[in-house]
């Protein structure tokens, strides 16, 4: 039987990254007893996972955490509330009931997936989640990668990618050369972010940059051996050992939306202190707006400032979080899809890989409840958090609702049974 624990404190953090980290420091600086609550077994988040020792910043915020004596609930996941003001996370076979005052949402975001045909071969993978493999201790020297999808994501993949060994073939962004460019210009309004992307082009000087591609089908026997893209109305075949593939982020908002935060078009809805609309709840980071790390932070600071009554010091950081929003709102507008993606499946591409359903079957139904109760779409291990948005992009279609579990559970944790005494 699962061991059953019960833990107290006054800000509960869910999500290790950037946002969290900064929320819970501030939190504990305060006075408070925090703790940060993360499905992984380090903190960092995608962005920071194993970078404290070359990461300036990084390495900053976790000694700063560690300083303030936050405690640490990693390798754990939330999957249910079973009142108000408690959370049940699971770890294999270990159930905990997390009680708090407060609570800060720092969930982060994941990539996007786009299905196309070919999409599930092995050696087909996110770019971020190759990163992630590789940073794990993949072995990827001398192997070939076509790194493709759309967003700045790529081209960090792409450095951290070479810089491990692996031969970049091409950058393939879906964006057009003039999109770009006038995304290059309006950059002069943030001078730190020119300061990273002159790092990053030196970085990946001699990798060939496509604008306006995408990959059009992904092709092998028994894994990856090619991918055919569009690039400048034209198709190409490159040979490839990796297709490194996302499109852009979209936010975690699965957690928020469950508790009932009210939601501002994709992301959730926060006033100045970045109050959900739910009393006691908090949120910072990516599930507000896609904006990078020190957005990230900035608005972690401010949630975990307010979070404790400090909103004289949190009031102080509104300018530099303005400045985060703006580049935010610049990000989505410039790397918004094109339409030509919603015809990138054929009949027999498959949508939602755990249930094993095609584009086709989809087809037949009107929206997306309909279309989990005839086909299982997005009721597989991952709960369709990969085909949830791709239906989304694909149809319209939205989730009707977030109910537990959040994510696979056991029924002992679903129902919330502690052992007998």
């Amino acid at each position: 039987m699962s061991s059953h624990s019960q833990q107290h404190f006054d800000v509960l953090v869910i999500g290790g990254g950037p946002a969290g980290m900064a929320a819970a420091v501030r939190a504990s600086e305060g006075g408070a007893q925090v703790a940060i609550v993360d499905d992984n077994v380090a903190l960092g988040g995608q962005i920071w996972r194993g970078a404290e020792h070359h990461d300036r910043m990084a390495a900053s915020w976790r000694d700063r955490l560690k300083r303030a004596g936050v405690a640490l609930v990693c390798g754990m996941r939330v999957v249910d509330q079973p009142e108000a003001g408690v959370l049940l996370a699971q770890a294999n076979d270990e159930i905990s009931e997390l009680r708090y005052k407060h609570l800060v949402l720092a969930t982060g975001a994941r990539e996007r997936f786009l299905p196309f045909p070919g999409w599930t071969l092995p050696n087909v993978m996110g770019a971020g989640g190759l990163q992630a493999m590789v940073k794990a201790g993949l072995p990827i020297s001398g192997k070939r990668v076509v790194v493709a999808g759309s967003g700045p994501l790529l081209l960090a993949v792409a450095a951290h990618l070479r810089e491990q060994g692996a031969d970049v073939l091409m950058i393939c962004e879906q964006v057009p050369w003039s999109s770009l460019a006038a995304f290059g210009a309006a950059l002069a309004r943030f001078p730190e972010k020119i300061t990273q992307a002159l790092q990053l082009k030196k970085k990946l000087a001699g990798i060939p940059f496509a604008a306006g591609s995408w990959p059009i089908a992904a092709e092998g026997k028994k894994q990856l051996e090619s991918v055919t893209i569009s690039r400048a109305g034209k198709l190409e075949t490159v040979a490839c050992d990796y297709l490194a593939c996302g499109f852009h982020l979209i936010p975690n908002v699965e957690l928020p939306l469950f508790l009932g935060c009210a939601m501002s078009g994709d992301f959730v809805q926060v006033d100045d202190f970045q109050r959900t609309t739910v009393p006691g709840i908090f949120c910072a980071g990516e599930p507000t707006a896609i904006g990078g790390v020190e957005s990230a932070l900035v608005e972690g600071e401010i949630a975990g400032l307010a979070s404790v009554g400090n909103e004289r010091e949190a009031k102080r950081l509104f300018r530099q979080r303005g400045k985060g929003q703006r580049f935010a709102r610049l990000l989505e507008q410039t790397f918004r899809l094109r339409p030509e993606f919603k015809n990138l499946c054929n009949a027999e591409t498959l949508v939602c890989r755990c249930e094993d359903v095609t584009h086709s079957r989809l087809q037949r139904h009107t929206s997306w409840r309909e279309a989990k109760l005839h086909t299982r779409c997005g009721m597989g291990p991952c709960q369709g958090r990969v085909c949830g948005s791709a239906v989304e992009f694909l149809f319209g279609w939205k989730p009707d609702s977030v109910r537990p579990p959040i994510f696979p559970a056991t029924v002992e944790s679903l129902a919330g049974v502690a052992p007998a005494d």
